[in-house]
């Protein structure tokens, strides 16, 4: 039994109607699977609208046609829905883990959650992994039996497991949590532990998190060429763009550069997906999983590049760390959002009053790292342009940015 009549899942797919269910038990309905509610809470969630104004790479006032979370997070959830219909899996469950990947993401990007990480290192830390979790099971406030979403606890295991398991087989923290510890988001979700932490998660939350690299990859050099930052002859060289350019030069010398740019970029994300789509066939084929947890049991993720591929993308992705985000342009904003999130962090620790009303009535509980969390979560959920009204209110300065 599937849960879309019109087509068979994998035998390896999760299955909707064999779901675990929610942590809070609530009646399901017959119009949409469980899979699709998690999606539709997700969409309609208020830290899933905060990700239009959230940074990707260039601040907002930059320009309309960069990239910002919500569209990166909707390019992800494109070719993950993608990739799970061809592979059989569950389309719903990919989507929805796909479009709530980045919900944990502060604003200005990379850079304003360096920065929350560093306010609170005696606070355990700040991870947008693990913000995401607690934004869907504590954050968002607006059903009457529960905070969060009450989301499936496969939706719940792929937000949290998607890279991979956290801990080894005796429970010690592994990867990058190693040194510090899992991240207290997780630790403090009362059915952590029921997610398995130890193990892979399904094929679809595999299947979004490669897509995450895709999307990625694709749209960087589209922003970063679009922005200046680079020209298109730059990627010549490198591994798997250069052969894009390469073929659409050949078909096409005299093409306009947009239109040369976005054909070099649709080849680059059609080699991609072919890539995926093969090693991942070749991997199941070795394997012959015949339910989704044998998916979790294996020692190695099932949806994958090729060796080839994966190293094709590691040089890809350094030639966009040394030629966009180590771009003087960016590293000088990006300096500049850092200053802004400690900024606005040290304000409001040194005086709750400075919060909102709505954020003022949890920030006097007792102890000195709740408090610090309950900053950082408010600060965590901020949009760019949010941060920066926030932080000119506090220091009646301009925030920064020209």
């Amino acid at each position: 039994m599937t849960d879309n009549p019109q087509r068979l899942l994998a035998p390896y797919a999760c299955n909707a109607v064999l779901s675990r269910g929610r942590f809070v038990e609530e009646p399901e309905t017959a119009e949409r699977s469980v899979f699709q509610r998690d999606r539709d809470r997700i969409v309609h969630s208020t830290a899933f609208r905060r990700l239009k104004h959230k940074t990707q790479v260039f601040v907002y006032h930059e320009g309309d046609h960069f990239r910002t979370r919500l569209t990166h997070s909707l390019e992800v959830a494109q070719v993950a829905r993608a990739l799970a219909r061809t592979l059989a899996l569950d389309e719903d469950l990919t989507e929805a883990l796909a479009l709530a990947h980045d919900l944990g993401h502060t604003p200005f990007g990379h850079a304003g959650e360096t920065a929350l990480d560093r306010c609170m290192r005696r606070h355990g830390g700040f991870d947008h992994n693990a913000q995401s979790l607690r934004i869907v099971t504590r954050l968002e406030r607006k059903y009457a039996r529960f905070d969060g979403l009450n989301l499936t606890w496969e939706t719940l295991e792929g937000l949290v497991k998607h890279n991979g398991p956290l801990v080894d087989r005796d429970g010690r923290p592994i990867g990058p949590f190693a040194e510090t510890g899992l991240p207290p988001a997780i630790l403090d979700f009362a059915g952590a532990a029921d997610l398995r932490l130890d193990s892979f998660a399904s094929a679809e939350a595999q299947v979004a998190a490669l897509s995450d690299d895709i999307a990625y990859n694709a749209h960087d050099i589209d922003d970063g060429l679009r922005a200046g930052l680079f020209d298109i002859i730059d990627l010549g060289d490198v591994p798997l763009a250069g052969d894009a350019l390469g073929e659409v030069l050949q078909l096409y010398p005299d093409l306009e550069r947009p239109r040369l740019i976005h054909e070099t970029v649709r080849r680059l994300i059609s080699r991609m997906v072919s890539d995926v789509l093969g090693e991942t066939r070749k991997r199941l084929r070795g394997h012959d999983p015949a339910n989704p947890d044998d998916i979790r049991r294996l020692d190695r993720p099932v949806v994958a590049f090729s060796d080839e591929m994966t190293a094709a993308s590691a040089t890809l992705k350094g030639f966009l760390f040394e030629r966009m985000y180590r771009h003087e342009r960016v590293l000088d904003v990006m300096a500049r959002a850092q200053r802004i999130v400690t900024d606005l962090f040290d304000a409001f620790r040194a005086d709750p009053e400075a919060l909102p009303p709505e954020w003022r009535h949890s920030a006097d509980e007792a102890g000195e790292t709740k408090h610090a969390r309950h900053v950082c979560d408010f600060i965590a959920g901020m949009t760019d342009r949010y941060a920066m009204e926030q932080h000119k209110r506090l220091f009646d300065v301009d925030p920064l940015f020209r």
